[in-house]
């Protein structure tokens, strides 16, 4: 089972990045938390490493709703959504399918929340 949903463009990682923030928002998703892996493998352990951007994805009427059903369900958030720069110069982004997530957690009332989140995942994912 993949636990990802991706779809590699033609774009800059800037532009790649707006667009991807764009099109969460547009599907009721803030971004919470922006990791750049590369400049923090850089910074802490001196490493050379392709543009990765890590996007904390939330929509924050699910988030609450999954917290209710599972209270360490927060463990498991935010959704992680990642931008990278691809060998050939062209840029992947992958959103984490929330519903392999859910796996690992026995309660039924996430698996609804999970597979709305996931339809709105795959739904940013083929909108870029």
């Amino acid at each position: 089972m993949s636990y990802t949903f991706s779809k590699v463009l033609d774009s800059d990682m800037d532009g790649a990045i707006a667009r991807t923030r764009e099109v969460l928002a547009a599907n009721g998703f803030g971004v919470l938390t922006e990791i750049d892996v590369k400049a923090t493998l850089k910074k802490k352990i001196d490493v050379d490493f392709r543009p990765y951007m890590i996007l904390g994805a939330c929509n924050p009427g699910f988030a609450h709703k999954a917290l209710q059903a599972e209270d360490k369900i927060g463990t498991m958030l935010p959704c992680n959504v990642i931008v990278q720069q691809l060998d050939d110069g062209k840029v992947e982004v992958s959103a984490v399918d929330p519903m392999a997530s859910m796996q690992a957690i026995e309660n039924p009332s996430l698996g609804d929340i999970a597979g709305k989140v996931q339809g709105l995942l795959k739904q940013v994912v083929d909108s870029l």
